[in-house]
Parts: structure tokens; C-alpha cells; sequence
């Protein structure tokens, strides 16, 4: 007699699950375990780079607004190194890489040193010096220029002088090559010439700026002198000076700390200097005294650009969010709230210290827009790759090469389907990346890398520029938030 009701209420039941998991499915998406990589469109952008004209304008935009204080929205065109240094100094693809690997290698050298020194309170200003015809000038260590891989066109000046600068996340002064010379470096546009500029001005020993530096120095003359000298053997120095700074058609900004380098040896191809957004008083950020900003960095291997956007808001749009974290020993990096990894849509089991800045300053892991490959410390390395492995146990290996050690050989394929790999953050949300961001080519055959590394020193992580590409990242610096932002270049 009960055999009907039972079966009804079994069917009604089994009804029920399927619409509940429909409505789930929509939603909160299913975990994604692969993705694909496109093997002949990566290839065939790793062919072009080397062959392509640069699509870069050297023309000078018009000015509109001259902003003394804020609010007001700026935006700039990002482009990547190889569209600006046409035609391409490598004979191949697998050259270029190696070339971009290298430069790498002394960024992360940097960032690590600057932050054992921070660490180390090594705070005596005068205690490494640099005699030059007859001023005693300091030595402040710096980033490899060279390793600089994506950059935008600033005007400088009253006229604006219209140049081509690295950009970058992990350093606070900025710099130009100025006239006259002692030596100067090949650069893409004419040499900053501060005579021509009406607005240009000195600034003094006692000035707040040249009180910001973290070394400083003075000439005979009471100017604020800065020097810097890179690890691998790169140098530029100069005067510190204030200037107006213009952003393309979106305005101008007046009073900007610049150094004005009349002597700049070593690695700096191409561009006319660099531009410093991090977070110390003396980026471009900081003195705009900036809430927000933003930026997309695509492909290196693209001609395309993307932009650079201050103060002009958050766009919609879906993004993975985490919290912004300060170092009290150092200023300058974005620290971001990581809380763990996956791969195939599977938590790995790495401690949640990996990612934490220890008490002593050391550890954490930052956004850089000037590393190309994320470093992770050692522990975490090893358990995201070994997971790697062994979900994509069909993929055909091959020979590691220099950092990396573990690679592939996708020859034969116009596409593949790998395991996916996602950065869980503070914010609740996952991070997911493209194939694109984690396996890139290594020569134009078909040989691809996982490109994530170790680090050789454990006290820094880093969020590399190729984990970034096609993302828009963005930081609220007010309510100290990261935002991660796929398609919104």
C-alpha cells in the first residue's frame, strides 16, 4: 500500500536535487580542473615578435588640464619591450627568451637585496660613497633596468618633452637621461634637455624630497644630488629636481620629484628612464597623493598595448579581491594577502606561513610589475609543481632549462589540455590563470616551460609580469585592496 507514496515522493525528491543543482551550477560554477593552451597561436605571436614593425607612436599628444591637487584621472598606453626596440636584436625566439630570463634573474636579485637591507636596518647614510670629481655622492642600490618589460610615454617639462619610460611597481624614484652628458645610453627619443623647460627647478639639500631619499648627498651649490648604482653594474646620477609630468590628452600634474641623471651607463636600452609607482612617499603615486590606480599589462609578445589608469576609478566587471598589506620595514612593495594555491581545482597543501611577512620583516609575497616569473619560497615551489606533474601525467616531458625545471614538448600539437592553477586569496575569492600565464614557449618549436620558480633566497615571493598578463590589477591604496581582473585590458 506504501509502494506508490514512496515512489512518488522518490521521484519528486530526485526532481528536486537535479533543479536545486541546476540553480547551484549557476550560481557557484563548478571547480575547473583544465584548461587549454593554444600551442599555434603562442607560437605563432613567438615568430612575429622577432619580425614585426613596432607599432609605437613617437607623436606628442595633446595637453588638456593642469592639476595642482587632486581629484583628477589620468590614463597612459602600456607597451611591451619589444614593441619599442624594432627591429629585435635576436637572431630567434629561444635568444630572446634566454635575454629576458637573464634580466629577470638580477630583478629578483634585486628585490631580495633591497629587502635584506631594509631588514638588516642598515640606515647610515653615509656609509657607502662615490667620489666623483670632487663630491662625495652615495651608492643606493637599484633594480636592473634591463629587466624593465613594459613601459609608457610621459611628457616631461614646460613644453612637454615626450618620453618612452620603464615602468615600475618595485621602485619609488623616478629618473631621466638629461643634457649635458657625461654619458648617456642609446634611448628611443631625444635627451631630456632641462634648460628648455621653464618649469624645471633645482631642488636644495634641505628640500622634503631630498630629506625622502633614502641616501642623499649635496654639491657645492646646496643641490640634492642622487646616485644610483645596479647590480649589475648599471649606474645613473644626476640632480634631483621638480618638473611638470603631463599624461598624454588626460592632463598634467606640476611639482613631481624627478632625478635628472647626466651620467647613466650600463643596461638601460631604449628607454629614457624609469617611472617608480610603489608605494614609498617619493613614486609618482605617492606624490600625486593617489587613491587609485590601475594598469594592464598584455602579452609580451604582443603588439597590442593596454593602459594605465590613476585616480579614474574601479571598472566592473568580475575580479578576485585581497588585502593590501604594509611592511614595516619597507615602504615600497605591494604585499598582497595570499592565503594558499591550487591546481586541478585541488587546495595544496602549502602552510599558510609561505606567504606571511614574518616578524622580522622577511617573507611575503608581492605584486611586481618588473619581475617577469613568479618566485615562490622553496616549499611552496615544490608542492605546486609536483602537483602539476602529476595531474598532467599525459603531457610529454622534456629537459628543464635554466630555472626552470620542468618543461615540456608541445611540438606536435596545435593545442593542449592541462591542469588549471589558481591563487586563493583573502578576499574569499580564487584567482584562476590562463594556460597562457603558467606554460610559455621557450623556443618557436614548441618547447614550453612552467614558469614558476624557487627562490634563491627566502625572503621574498613574487607575483610576476607573465601570471599578470591580461589582467587588470588594480589598487585601492585607500582601503588598502588588490584586485585581480581578467579581461579587462
Amino acid at each position: 500500500m506504501m509502494a506508490k507514496p514512496i515512489s512518488a515522493f522518490l521521484f519528486f525528491f530526485f526532481i528536486f536535487t537535479i533543479i536545486q543543482a541546476s540553480f547551484s551550477g549557476r550560481l557557484q560554477p563548478s571547480t575547473t580542473t583544465t584548461t587549454v593552451l593554444d600551442v599555434s597561436a603562442s607560437l605563432q605571436r613567438a615568430h612575429q615578435v622577432l619580425s614585426s614593425s613596432s607599432s609605437f607612436t613617437t607623436s606628442s599628444p595633446p595637453q588638456n588640464s593642469t592639476f595642482a591637487h587632486p581629484p583628477y584621472s589620468f590614463h597612459l598606453h602600456i607597451h611591451p619591450r619589444e614593441s619599442l626596440l624594432k627591429p629585435s636584436a635576436h637572431k630567434d625566439y629561444r635568444s630572446l627568451v634566454l635575454s629576458r630570463l637573464a634580466r629577470d634573474s638580477a630583478r629578483v636579485d634585486y628585490l631580495n637585496a633591497e629587502l635584506r637591507r631594509a631588514i638588516g636596518n642598515l640606515t647610515d647614510k653615509t656609509a657607502d660613497q662615490y667620489q666623483e670629481e670632487g663630491l662625495s655622492v652615495p651608492i643606493i642600490s637599484g633594480m636592473s633596468q634591463g629587466s624593465g618589460e613594459y613601459f609608457i610615454r610621459v611628457g616631461i617639462g614646460s613644453p612637454g618633452s615626450q618620453l618612452l619610460m620603464s615602468l615600475d611597481t618595485g621602485s619609488d624614484v623616478s629618473w631621466m637621461q638629461c643634457q649635458p652628458c657625461v654619458n648617456c645610453y642609446e634611448q628611443t627619443d631625444p635627451i631630456f634637455n632641462p634648460s628648455s623647460s621653464s618649469t624645471y627647478q633645482p631642488l636644495s639639500c634641505e628640500s622634503q624630497q631630498c630629506q625622502a631619499l633614502e641616501v642623499s648627498s649635496c654639491s657645492s651649490g646646496n643641490q640634492c644630488l642622487y646616485r644610483v648604482r645596479y647590480g649589475d653594474g648599471s649606474v645613473t646620477s644626476g640632480e634631483l629636481a621638480t618638473e611638470t609630468v603631463s599624461f598624454g590628452g588626460s592632463g598634467s600634474i606640476n611639482n613631481i620629484a624627478l632625478g635628472c641623471g647626466h651620467d647613466n651607463e650600463g643596461l638601460f636600452r631604449g628607454s629614457a628612464g624609469l617611472i617608480g609607482l610603489g608605494r614609498g612617499q617619493l613614486s609618482l603615486i605617492g606624490q600625486m597623493g593617489a587613491n587609485f590606480f590601475s594598469y594592464c599589462l598584455v602579452h609580451r609578445d604582443s603588439p597590442d598595448s593596454s593602459t594605465l589608469e590613476i585616480d579614474s576609478g574601479a571598472r566592473t566587471g568580475s575580479s578576485a579581491k585581497a588585502r593590501l598589506i604594509r611592511n614595516e620595514k619597507f615602504n615600497t612593495f605591494y604585499y598582497v594577502e595570499v592565503t594558499g594555491m591550487s591546481v586541478g581545482g585541488n587546495q595544496l597543501p602549502i602552510p599558510s606561513s609561505v606567504f606571511q611577512i614574518d616578524g622580522s620583516g622577511g617573507g611575503g609575497i608581492i605584486v611586481d610589475s618588473g619581475t617577469a616569473i613568479t618566485r615562490l619560497q622553496t616549499e611552496a615551489y615544490n608542492i605546486l609543481r609536483d602537483a602539476f606533474v602529476q595531474q598532467g601525467q599525459g603531457l610529454r616531458r622534456t629537459s628543464g632549462i635554466l630555472l626552470f625545471d620542468t618543461c615540456y614538448d608541445f611540438s606536435s600539437l596545435t593545442s593542449v589540455r592541462v591542469p588549471t592553477v589558481s591563487f586563493q586569496l583573502s578576499g574569499g575569492g580564487s584567482w584562476s590563470l590562463p594556460a597562457e600565464n603558467y606554460l610559455i614557449p621557450m623556443d618557436g618549436s614548441g618547447t614550453y616551460c612552467f614558469a614558476f620558480a624557487p627562490t634563491s633566497s627566502p625572503a621574498l615571493s613574487i607575483i610576476g609580469n607573465v601570471q599578470q598578463q591580461g589582467v587588470r590589477v588594480s589598487f585601492d591604496l585607500a582601503d588598502s585592496i588588490v584586485s585581480f581582473s581578467p579581461s579587462q585590458c
